[in-house]
């Protein structure tokens, strides 16, 4: 069963947007069998220039769907989600079905139903080979400075153990510029 969490920032949640949402996203659950129990997280946010953004995430057991689109039509970008979630799922189906037939674990989650009328797509097969392995140690650090050593690194993201937990921690550049930050249990 999906259940549904949805938020707009600038945006009143009609009734009208919630039933939009949920029925178009609700599509994405023909792909699991019925003993899924998700909660999708869709937050609508609409900026001053009226650009619309839409991001949906499904955190399950093992697999987390995420998508996110912008548009100036808000009912459009919901569309294009959940074309990406469909892609995603597929994708995923796809190369569980092809290497763990035999095992349990993500697969388990998927119908053997496949959506008759989605074609697909040819790049579903691509490899993920691994063709470089880094070892080092972690210092601990803050946050700030684990974004001052990623700048200087010229990398999009740096892995560091934070000084005050001791946890391992992630900081990353985003899209818009700004940072975030992945915590660790």
């Amino acid at each position: 069963m999906l259940n549904f969490n949805i938020r707009g920032e600038n945006i009143e949640v009609t009734p009208a947007i919630r039933d939009y949402v949920e029925g178009k996203v609700e599509k994405v659950a023909r792909y699991f069998n019925e003993e899924i129990q998700a909660t999708a997280n869709v937050n609508l946010k609409v900026y001053n220039d009226k650009q619309t953004k839409v991001e949906v995430t499904i955190p399950m057991k093992n697999l987390t769907l995420r998508a996110e689109e912008r548009n100036a039509d808000m009912y459009a970008a919901v569309d294009l989600i959940v074309d990406k979630l469909e892609r995603q799922i597929r994708k995923y189906k796809t190369k569980v079905n092809r290497k763990f037939r035999e095992r349990e674990g993500i697969a388990a989650y998927f119908a053997s139903v496949d959506a008759p009328d989605q074609p697909v797509e040819n790049n579903e097969e691509e490899e993920y080979n691994i063709v470089r392995t880094k070892q080092f140690d972690l210092k601990p650090m803050d946050h700030e400075e684990a974004v001052l050593q990623m700048n200087m690194l010229g990398h999009n993201f740096y892995i560091f153990t934070d000084a005050e937990s001791n946890g391992t921690n992630i900081v990353y550049k985003r899209k818009d510029g700004k940072y975030g930050l992945i915590e660790t249990n």
